[in-house]
């Protein structure tokens, strides 16, 4: 700190100044003083190793490493330089108008005063080229005149922008020169460059010079010339050279293995081929000029013969911005001269703007660095799809520029995602990139026959959305035209043999049957549980006997097991004329020909699946499949087994198409429009993957867009109006082998004892033990652990009753299971909880019976109640629920009809549907049809279970133990 004493002499402080102590002496300061000493600051040794090195250290060990002649890091001193340089500069303009000093020798900090001159100097650069060499010197004016500064003892303060101290004065320069070309010269007159090296040093050193700043040149010519500014986009699919940012002075250092600079240099040399990078250049004349050069004048040399050229072209920068603007409002964001875009969309971009880039004068060429030589010409697709009597033909030819490719050439590209396509000639083209969802389901629905694509007549609606969408030209038969219009399903008549009526939405049903038919298309009926999928087949199956459209072929009915007597049972009541065969047990007779002697066969999955090789050598006219989530697994063998048959036709029936999963969809349509949904693999990543995982709810109309046509799907509240309210159903359940033996055995074992009663003491007297017999047949026939516990196999009626819970439950309804036996309710709930299904439970146990009706009623995610009669009959409102499972029917109608009031109650709204779940060949079947024989003894006048025994015959009792 220097100061002035009382006689106004200049005095050294013993005390240094900093940014940290400069207000203690605020009175002689001004606020540049503060600003040079903080860039003062920022000079010293502490405060430069602390912005280039992390690590604790000393000065000395610090620049004395640094710089080491040998082993010194050239490209940290460079970077410490240009950071001490820059606030050199910075510190030397604001000295105009300050006392500067020349600090002594001894310490003396005004020994010589200097000042700083108050104009800019110039400096003008001087070439003259002779036979031999070219000589190379500096002049300096200042204020008109030249400046003696060789010899002179000049010294150069900063280099970068050059600050020269002359005497006693500091000039610095207009056009920010370098001080590293006037330092040679201080002691120098001229630098010789001989011939043998003037090439590059003209090149190298000279053209430069003449960019931004003065040149006098002797013996060879500088010209300056206008032009117009012509854009020049050069793309490759190699980087070149990359235009580079200048780094943080921290990162200067080479980086680390390992280090974030390194790993993002990897990623994008790993990358480079995946890309497009675009060169934006200017045309000036005959010369080009890259936007990354930032100079208002490029200089071009040019050598003809002995003489050079120097053509030092004024840019039009403004044109150059109004180019890089449109660039930009065309997606296009060029910086430091380049663009990168990933390949696919780069080419989408040069067809999509192609003239448009014409129009502004572009050239667009490929450059020299490029590792493929790609196609950038007009680049079309016409596509044609014709009708023929059982598919539609696709046709179409693509063209880049001259050469024509048939479109299905373009198939393999399309499904994989892969964009290059090899001409002819050796070319790149990239197939542009809405193609590939234009055409992905075009190639992924078709199928190639004899190296032409056809497409299966289901697909009308994706050849609707082609033509529609200008993506291909359309011809088709009336028919089919007439399909794309239509507003309604044609009505049809019911069969004349048909017994009974089908409710307005059955007969839609039926309708709508025939509809897909008429069109050879593939159906799936996805009514409620409850609303009479059974009865709409037959009636359609009974018409095509009726009509003669079968053609002595019989139609398959494929079903769970547990279903054949149901529906065997429905064919009797409303269509007895079909011919009906049980093609189901280990004794049935393997033999198709017999087939030709009925309408409909009715057999299992498991059936199926055992006699898939036989049952293909036969053409059926219908396979249907009941209860079709059975095929949800597209790679079980039950699904290939089914796949494999052979029909004219192919109808599903499901109250839940989807249970788990949208493949559970795709395997179900798979089976009656095989292709619609592409591949299992393409369905995967197209459909399942976006619509589980991303929630994307365009894949998700666009799927719901292809199966439409086909399903056939009422809930229970779209057809409220035209139910009853309510509707009784029985469910026949067959037992399982382990079961029927434990019945029979018991049967025999009570039959025996029971009718030897009779003939000793009469009916009376076997009262007791015909009860209790009756009781234990029945738990067996609901389930033999009920009678012994011991007992470890299945239960048909069980197995029955879990899968149409499941149904219910997967369809959006609510369902009350009662059952007389708690029991038979414990094995229920076991069931469940194996299945992770919620339930509420209601015994006489219950203490808060309305605290779990609550439950049930309340909540939406609650949809089973399992409740005993004896606790349920009476005092409940269970009106949340439509359905009612009665497990174990018994004498007493009022009993069932109290619990069915649970739900069918008022505040219901709902038609409430009633299953009584009767296992075969058992006494359950029994009761049932002695019941309908003594219709008004067992509604009217019996209340209790004794009094119907005793209302019992000997021949009775035989027909229930028979």
């Amino acid at each position: 700190m220097v100061q002035r004493n009382q006689r106004g002499q200049l005095t050294l402080q013993h005390q240094t100044v900093s940014a940290k102590n400069a207000p203690e002496f605020a009175d002689g300061l001004d606020e540049t003083d503060f600003e040079l000493i903080a860039l003062t600051d920022q000079i010293q040794q502490d405060a430069v190793i602390k912005e280039f090195w992390s690590k604790k250290t000393t000065p000395a060990d610090f620049f004395l490493k640094i710089y080491d002649p040998e082993k010194g890091d050239k490209g940290l001193q460079e970077a410490i330089c240009t950071y001490v340089q820059d606030r050199m500069g910075q510190i030397l303009e604001r000295l105009q108008g300050k006392q500067v000093f020349i600090m002594g020798k001894d310490g003396e900090p005004t020994w010589r005063e200097m000042g700083v001159a108050p104009e800019r100097a110039s400096v003008l650069f001087h070439f003259r080229r002779n036979e031999d060499s070219t000589h190379y010197f500096p002049t300096i004016q200042y204020q008109g005149q030249k400046l003696e500064f060789q010899y002179k003892n000049a010294v150069i303060v900063c280099e970068q922008p050059a600050w020269l101290l002359l005497g006693d004065t500091l000039h610095n320069f207009h056009n920010d020169v370098d001080g590293k070309k006037i330092k040679p010269f201080l002691n120098k007159k001229f630098i010789v460059i001989p011939r043998q090296v003037e090439d590059s040093y003209f090149q190298r050193f000279v053209a430069p010079l003449v960019e931004s700043f003065d040149v006098h040149a002797r013996g060879f010519d500088i010209r300056s010339e206008r032009y117009v500014a012509r854009p020049q986009l050069t793309f490759s699919d190699a980087p070149g050279a990359t235009v580079v940012a200048a780094p943080a002075p921290r990162a200067v250092a080479p980086a680390r293995r390992g280090s974030p600079v390194a790993a993002h240099t990897a990623t994008a040399e790993a990358t480079v081929s995946e890309h497009i990078h675009f060169d934006l250049s200017f045309r000036y004349g005959d010369h080009t000029v890259h936007t990354a050069h930032n100079k208002r004048v490029c200089v071009k040399l040019e050598k003809k013969e002995d003489n050079y050229i120097f053509h030092r072209l004024i840019r039009n920068l403004d044109r150059e911005q109004e180019i890089i603007s449109e660039l930009r409002d065309r997606a296009l964001e060029v910086k430091g001269g380049r663009a990168v875009l990933e390949k696919a969309t780069a080419f989408r971009w040069l067809h999509h703007h192609a003239d448009e880039l014409a129009r502004l004068g572009f050239t667009v060429q490929q450059g020299p660095t490029s590792g493929k030589d790609y196609f950038i010409g007009a680049v079309t697709v016409q596509v044609g799809i014709t009708e023929t009597n059982d598919w539609f033909d696709v046709h179409g030819t693509v063209c880049f520029g001259e050469f024509e490719v048939p479109f299905i050439k373009l198939r393999p590209y399309i499904l994989n995602k892969r964009h290059e396509f090899r001409l002819p000639n050796g070319q790149i083209a990239i197939i542009p990139e809405e193609w590939f969802t234009q055409y992905l389901e075009l190639f992924a629905f078709s199928e190639e026959h004899q190296h032409a694509l056809t497409l299966r007549k289901h697909h009308l609606a994706l050849v609707s959305d082609l033509q529609n969408g200008n993506l291909a030209t359309v011809v088709m038969s009336r028919k089919l035209e007439k399909l794309r219009e239509f507003e309604a399903v044609e009505d049809r008549p019911l069969p004349p043999s048909f017994r009974g009526e089908l409710r307005p939405y059955q007969k839609a049903g039926y309708n709508w049957l025939h509809f897909v038919q008429d069109y050879q298309f593939g159906g799936c009926l996805a009514d409620d549980m409850g609303l009479g999928k059974t009865v709409q087949t037959l009636a359609m199956l009974l018409q095509r006997k009726e009509s003669g459209a079968a053609q002595g072929a019989a139609s398959l009915l494929v079903m769970p097991t547990s279903l054949v007597y149901n529906w065997m049972a429905e064919a009797f009541k409303f269509t007895p004329t079909l011919r009906l065969l049980i093609y189901t047990g280990t004794y049935r007779d393997k033999n198709v020909e017999q087939f030709a002697d009925y309408d409909v066969v009715l057999t299992s999955y498991g059936i199926v699946r055992l006699d898939a090789d036989l049952l293909r050598t036969y053409k059926f006219d219908y396979v249907i499949l009941d209860e079709s989530q059975a095929i949800k697994n597209p790679g079980s063998t039950t699904s290939q087994a089914v796949r494999g048959l052979h029909s004219r036709h192919r109808l599903i029936l499901t109250g839940t198409p989807v249970e788990n999963s949208t493949m559970d969809l795709w395997s179900q349509m798979s089976f009656i429009n095989p292709g619609l949904l592409g591949t299992q693999a393409f369905f995967r990543k197209e459909f399942l993957k976006p619509i589980e995982k991303g929630k994307d709810e365009a894949k998700t109309r666009r799927l719901h867009t292809l199966i439409k046509p086909f399903i056939l799907r009422r809930h229970k509240a779209q057809v409220a109006r035209e139910l009853p309210d309510k509707i009784e159903n029985l469910s026949y359940c067959p037992m399982t082998e382990e079961q029927q033996q434990c019945y029979e055995e018991t049967k025999s074992f009570y039959r025996n004892k029971i009718l030897q009663s009779i003939e000793e003491h009469g009916t009376a007297s076997t009262q007791f033990m015909l009860l209790q017999g009756l009781t234990k047949l029945r738990q067996i026939a609901n389930h033999p652990r009920m009678a012994d516990e011991e007992y470890a196999h299945e239960s048909g009626k069980l197995r029955e009753v879990v899968r149409m819970i499941k149904s219910v439950v997967s369809e959006g309804h609510k369902v009350l299971v009662f059952s007389q036996f708690v029991k038979h309710l414990d094995i229920v709930r076991a069931s469940l909880d194996e299945r992770q299904l919620a339930y509420a439970y209601l015994d006489g146990n219950t203490r808060d019976r309305h605290k779990e009706v609550a439950r049930f009623q309340e909540s939406d995610e609650l949809r089973v109640f399992l409740i005993s009669l004896k606790a349920g009959g009476v005092g409940l409102n269970l009106t949340a629920a439509d359905y009612v499972f009665i497990l174990d029917p018994w004498w007493n109608p009022a009993v069932e009809a109290q619990a069915v009031d649970r739900a069918h109650r008022i505040g219901q709204q709902r038609t409430v549907f009633t299953y009584k779940f009767i296992t075969q060949n058992t006494v359950e079947e029994k009761i049932l049809a002695l019941q309908n024989k003594k219709i008004q003894l067992v509604t009217d006048l019996i209340t209790t279970d004794e009094a119907i025994i005793k209302s019992l015959t000997k021949e009775d009792i035989e027909e229930l133990l028979g």
